[in-house]
């Protein structure tokens, strides 16, 4: 039963006056795109802790190949840019917030040119590529498909240059302290410096996401929604948590890990084909093979089962000598990893997890329900993704509200006079009579099973079937006192499974990324809102928010 994550307040047995103390104004949990963002903005007024459980440049953003969607075409506005949006996100998306993201996103392209980022150029200005949703060329991409990677470069140096800034790197947060509703500290650990406390007048959670979870996933293996569940033990109110996204074209190769092939591969006129050569999206969608990601994806899901297939291919064999290689060099690169030519070879592809849309509920300034609590990123759920996000537009939500977030919280925080703490806070948990199960086997399970069930398309049995063996597991898991980061890893894994299948039950309906076999229409009259998660005495309890007319 579900009471078995609502037990587990803290991971951790501690008690705060013998652990080591810092303090500072503003904790920025997570170095990706939206933390670093975060750090800066918050670091030209206060004092930041930004801390990463691992190296800086390992997490989703340095992952990111395709690009930043950004209006800077004469032949394009704002107004096609938010419509776009608002199209993929199938009635879930907040407007107001997308004309923010969406107005703001050339500003912050110039400042992180300013900062040392450098754009693809094209007879110069700044390139642009089209992918999936968008009705004009706005994907601004570096060093052909390596966007993330110049994105987290730039943002790291900056984050460098400034004093008012301190990195923990491999700092693993492995909770949140919160007293009366407000958050005042979180609970670390670091292998040269052992357990800490970081007592913080405001904290910015921008952890990242949830992948890992999926046997089959594009991302860092860093993304294992440690800030979805340590935020669901606090008792922040989590929001869409059953919107996954998953991208249509990772690498498929046996025995290998999953990497993206970027929707910009597409947009550049690449053809699916299946395994007898034949082109199928039209088939599906008539956009072909730029319709939006969940539509593609559940499209190669079909043609795969229908010629008993593993996997579809993406053909360029037809592009210009040498313009592949040109245009997405890493791409290219990884091919010929694997012995494919690009050029007269078809490159093995099928569906993977790729964003986490769904995460802590905040307002406009990235406020959450707990006092003190901010989120942004992929940790977050902003509104501005509704139900399937259109491509490219995540570097830019990060950028965006990453640095709403951070300015916030900095004001927020040099109104509080002191900083937090040291208050007295204790937390014991009697050891448990129940042999511990195999942490590994249980995380390769989760991840099978969550592929198999909790994937691109879902049913009631199967969700059901979800739940009662995450709540076995969890059985045997959450009720130990585990010693490092591999073992709160799959406590925390195990925490966003079981909160994603129960909203995955909730919404009788498909509606983007979220599909249902036994309810595949959309149905507005009873859905047209968001499904919310808090953690109660009994477990875990779940409402729906119906959006206002």
């Amino acid at each position: 039963m579900s009471e078995h994550f609502a037990r587990r307040r803290y991971l951790l047995n501690f008690d705060s006056q013998r652990l080591g103390q810092v303090f500072t104004d503003v904790l920025v949990i997570g170095a990706g795109v939206a933390g670093l963002r975060a750090a800066i903005e918050a670091a030209d007024s206060a004092q930041v802790v930004l801390i990463t459980k691992d190296q800086p440049a390992e997490c989703n953003t340095a992952y990111a190949q395709g690009g930043i969607a950004v209006v800077s075409n004469p032949e394009d506005s704002i107004e096609a840019h938010v419509r776009d949006t608002l199209e993929v996100a199938c009635g879930l998306g907040d407007k107001s917030l997308i004309q923010r993201m969406a107005a703001e996103g050339p500003r912050r392209i110039q400042e992180l040119t300013s900062w040392g980022a450098t754009f693809d150029l094209e007879n110069g200005a700044v390139a642009l590529g089209i992918e999936g949703g968008h009705s004009a060329r706005r994907i601004v991409h570096a060093r052909g498909d390596a966007t993330g990677r110049e994105v987290s470069r730039a943002l790291a140096r900056k984050v460098a240059s400034m004093e008012s800034v301190r990195l923990f790197d491999q700092c693993f947060v492995i909770d949140l302290v919160v007293d009366e509703g407000r958050c005042l500290a979180a609970l670390t650990f670091h292998p040269k410096y052992g357990h800490q406390i970081i007592w913080a007048r405001q904290t910015v959670l921008a952890s990242g996401g949830a992948g890992c979870l999926f046997r089959e996933t594009t991302n860092s293996p860093a993304a294992t929604a440690d800030g979805h569940a340590l935020a669901f033990r606090a008792g922040a109110l989590l929001r869409d948590m059953e919107f996954v996204q998953f991208h249509p074209t990772a690498l498929y190769v046996a025995g290998a890990a999953r990497a993206l092939i970027s929707e910009a591969v597409r947009g550049e006129g690449a053809y699916l084909v299946d395994r007898d050569g034949n082109r199928f999206m039209q088939n599906y969608h008539p956009d072909g093979e730029l319709a939006p990601r969940d539509v593609v994806s559940r499209s190669i899901l079909r043609q795969i089962v229908a010629t008993s297939a593993t996997c579809v291919y993406l053909d360029v064999r037809h592009f210009p000598r040498g313009r592949f290689a040109e245009r997405f060099p890493n791409i290219a690169a990884l091919c010929r990893d694997f012995d494919i030519n690009v050029e007269r070879d078809l490159i093995p592809v099928r569906p993977a997890a790729h964003y986490m849309i769904g995460g802590v509920a905040v307002d406009a300034d990235g406020r959450s329900s707990i006092d003190g609590l901010w989120a942004c990123g992929e940790a977050a759920s902003t509104g501005v993704h509704g139900a399937n996000r259109l491509a490219s537009n995540s570097l830019l939500e990060g950028l965006v509200f990453g640095q709403r977030a951070g300015a916030m919280a900095a004001q927020t925080a040099l109104q509080r006079h002191s900083a937090a703490g040291p208050s007295a806070f204790r937390s014991f948990l009697e050891p448990s009579p129940r042999t511990e199960l195999d942490l590994a086997d249980v995380r390769n399970s989760l991840r099978a099973l969550c592929w198999r069930n909790l994937g691109i398309e879902r049913s009631r049995d199967r969700l059901a079937e979800t739940i009662e063996i995450v709540d076995f597991w969890a059985r045997y898991v959450m009720d130990k006192v585990l010693s490092d980061r591999a073992g709160w890893e799959t406590q925390n894994m195990l925490t966003a499974a079981r909160l994603i299948a129960e909203a995955a039950r909730a919404r009788e309906e498909s509606r983007g990324v979220h599909f249902r076999n036994d309810f595949p229409a959309q149905d507005d009259r009873r859905f047209r809102g968001h499904v919310t998660l808090r953690r109660s005495e009994g477990g875990i309890a779940t409402s729906f928010e119906p959006l206002r007319a």
